[in-house]
């Protein structure tokens, strides 16, 4: 075993060690983040989310991509502190974020997609994983392990524009695909309009999932891709921040739909109701992010590495 694959190793079991430490020492501090029965289910699909990490690095071990050492470790630690900080104060408990159409406003997602992009997919995933499960803690709403694991996956995926030496073909790729999602979503939510949205949050009568889906929150991902192609074209001449908007936006619709599907299991949910009423009202505010924020932080690095000669 080569010293890269147990450093891959070691950052995903690290996660799993972080999580369960949470999900022990959680509930001693606020009775709200007790798993309680579903713990076994919530960990279970942890377990193939890890799985689903270290089988996209098996297959693509040989990128230099996938190093980690010493700097990637202390990007992550910075990564997951950022995004567990800046998750706490946009949820509510510190800046009252108003919620446009039931859409929970989450621009703390940019950091995941950000840090992957910038510094390797397992720094993404690390960021992306322990960023979120420490920002659930803290803010005390409740734990979900496995929703952690999708942001993992956002922060992952988002890297992976590393393992292409063609950015800009790789790019129309991701495109493609990122595209038949969010039609494939539209076409769900005109489906299934009447699906309350279980992401919805009103934090003067803490209700949580009982408003039917918007209009807003039911189109957000197409909106937000709109934009997302926005930047792609407006951008076109930067292919650093283009591609970090595109695989940022694939990363959003693969690991919130990791986290959504798992809820079928988990909560019992129909499969409507994870994919209508938990997908699209969360990936779809993601992307609008990703387009405004990502651009900014990328073009932010660039030019901090120009002036520092790095």
């Amino acid at each position: 075993m080569d010293r890269k694959m147990l450093s891959v190793l070691g950052a995903l079991v690290g996660v799993l060690i972080i999580f369960l430490l949470v999900a022990y020492v959680g509930p001693m501090v606020n009775e709200s983040l007790n798993l309680g029965e579903t713990a076994g289910l919530r960990f279970l699909f942890v377990g193939i989310g890890l799985l689903i990490a270290f089988g996209i690095y098996w297959a693509t071990k040989s990128s230099p991509a996938w190093e980690v050492g010493t700097r990637e470790v202390v990007y992550m630690s910075i990564g997951a502190a950022l995004y567990a900080v800046l998750s706490y104060l946009f949820n509510g408990t510190v800046f009252a974020v108003p919620s446009l159409s039931q859409v929970a406003l989450r621009p703390a997602v940019a950091i995941p997609m950000f840090f992957g992009y910038t510094f390797g997919p397992a720094v993404g995933f690390f960021t992306g994983a322990v960023g979120n499960m420490f920002g659930d803690a803290i803010t005390g709403f409740g734990l979900s392990p496995q929703w952690s694991i999708g942001n993992g996956l956002i922060g992952m995926i988002s890297g992976m524009a590393m393992l292409f030496s063609d950015k800009k073909k790789s790019m129309d790729i991701v495109m493609y695909i990122s595209g038949a999602i969010a039609i494939l979503g539209l076409a769900l939510y005109l489906a299934f309009k009447d699906t309350p949205n279980m992401v919805f949050f009103d934090p003067a009568q803490n209700i949580f999932g009982d408003a039917p889906i918007s209009l807003f929150a039911g189109i957000s991902g197409l909106i937000g891709f709109v934009l997302v192609l926005a930047v792609r074209f407006g951008f076109a001449k930067n292919t650093e921040i283009a591609a970090a908007v595109l695989w940022g936006a694939l990363g959003n619709f693969i690991g919130l739909g990791f986290a959504a599907i798992s809820d079928i299991w988990i909560n019992g949910f129909p499969p409507q109701a994870a994919l209508v009423g938990e997908f699209l009202p969360s990936a779809g505010p993601n992307l609008i992010f990703a387009a405004i924020l990502v651009p900014a932080l990328v073009a932010a690095y660039a030019s901090f590495r120009r002036q520092s000669g790095r």
